[in-house]
């Protein structure tokens, strides 16, 4: 069975629907292919979920910090299977609105996974897919380290099929989704050690603001080691050990290995299109071309900034581009992101680490804040929060803002405009504080 489209798009995660609906609001008739569920990662196994359980697992400290205000709770019991039960049924009602959203958009959807045969065609079983042009946005994958019993241990992607969870968990990786879970896991009752190849967590962001998060987690019981990586994981389900390359050997339910995603181009046939590959990836131009001029790609397959904010924009403006009447192109060069550990941590601009390698130590000023917040008043427990300008020392320009504590991600956002419209310290300086707040604190920082 041969179908013929102005625009194939293989992958119906959060950049193909974007890109998939917008063109099909240009009048293009759109096929979408998918072999797994529509949604994608973020929808299905990332973000949403795990945003979820992030505030499931965040009432182990509401409770706890209830009876300092006033509230009295007994008879206290927690049941995380509830939980993973609550978070998928919300999973499969979010599939079926983006099931509906393609329907009413105009949009075919052709389940299956979808495979090159050249440069127009694409093959989904036995069908034969022609477009005039098409666009790749299948995203990424977790990967295991290479060590003997990596099968054993769970990915990310695994971590929201459970239906319950283990007494003892080891989390293996410093990134965002190691210490999301590990926070995540621990706030659920799990006994949680992280083991972190480098001697730091959060590669990439603030140092000050990621030993921030690493001092709370430490604070909630999180036994975190650095210098350490897993040579092996021997057992059986439910009754592991990680033999760690110091030679220890730690008993444990269960294993997360979150070392990492990488995009996930097996199964495509991209030598089929001459579609040129780099380092396990698909390069694009700032258009979203790749080498072969007629085929784009989008979001975590290009591995550039893997985020689905991102990942959606690239593909509206794809479409805007190609099928619209306002051309236009992402920019990449100031994107704000978000750790929702416990403390959560955001971040928008330059860190202190980039800030310095750009300008000069003597060419920059970091202003900061760190306080126990009003929450935790009453309390008298928690993490004190963390609040941090850094600022170009010849302009006075604020060239990053970092924040560890509740609501970090919120203020963050709001603090991306600014940053985005070249604000500089007075301009901070000058908007009359909101009071009492935490965000207060960034627009009364002394100079």
């Amino acid at each position: 069975m041969n179908s013929s489209y102005d625009l194939i798009v293989l992958g119906a995660g959060s950049g193909g629907l974007a890109a998939a609906k917008r063109a099909a609001s240009y009048g293009a008739r759109v096929a979408i292919v998918e072999g797994d569920r529509v949604g994608g990662t973020c929808v299905i196994r990332g973000c949403v979920p795990k945003k979820l359980l992030v505030y499931g697992s965040a009432y182990k400290h509401l409770l706890a910090d209830a009876a300092s205000y006033g509230w009295e709770i007994e008879g206290i019991r927690r049941n995380p299977s509830t939980l993973l039960a609550n978070v998928r049924a919300e999973v499969d009602r979010l599939n079926q609105l983006h099931l509906g959203f393609l329907e009413k958009a105009g949009v075919e959807l052709v389940r299956g996974w979808g495979c090159f045969e050249d440069g127009h065609t694409v093959a989904v079983g036995e069908r034969r897919l022609g477009a005039e042009r098409i666009l790749i946005a299948v995203g990424g994958r977790p990967q295991r380290p290479a060590i003997p019993g990596a099968e054993l241990g769970w990915v990310s992607d695994e971590m929201f099929l459970l239906e319950q969870l283990p007494e003892r968990l080891v989390v293996v990786g410093a990134g965002f989704i190691a210490c999301e879970f590990a926070c995540i896991l621990n706030g659920l009752g799990v006994a949680v050690t992280q083991l972190v190849r480098g001697n730091h967590l959060l590669r990439g962001f603030d140092l000050e603001a990621a030993k921030a998060v690493q001092e709370g987690m430490e604070q909630e019981g999180i036994e975190i080691r650095f210098a350490h990586s897993p040579a092996a994981i021997t057992g059986s389900a439910g009754n592991l050990s990680v033999h760690t390359e110091a030679g220890e050997i730690i008993p444990c339910g269960g294993v997360l290995l979150a070392t990492g995603r990488r995009p996930f181009l097996e199964g495509l046939r991209l030598e089929a299109a001459a579609i040129a590959t780099e380092a396990n990836r698909i390069p694009v131009d700032s258009e979203q071309r790749t080498n072969v001029p007629h085929i784009y790609a989008v979001g975590d397959v290009t591995d550039r900034i893997n985020l689905t904010p991102v990942a959606i924009d690239e593909g509206r403006a794809f479409a805007d581009s190609v099928y619209g009447t306002s051309p236009r192109q992402v920019d990449h060069s100031l994107v704000a992101c978000a750790v929702f550990s416990q403390p959560e941590l955001a971040s928008v601009g330059l860190s202190e680490e980039e800030a310095i390698q750009r300008h000069g130590p003597g060419g920059v000023r970091v202003h900061r804040a760190r306080f126990r917040p009003m929450s935790q008043a009453l309390p008298a427990r928690g993490p004190r929060v963390l609040l941090k300008l850094v600022v170009e020392l010849e302009s006075g320009k604020v060239l990053g803002c970092h924040m560890v504590g509740e609501h970090s991600a919120e203020i963050i956002q709001m603090a991306a405009i600014a940053i985005g419209m070249g604000a500089t310290k007075a301009d901070f300086d000058r908007t009359m504080a909101l009071h009492p707040s935490v965000a207060e604190e960034f627009v009364t920082m002394p100079n």
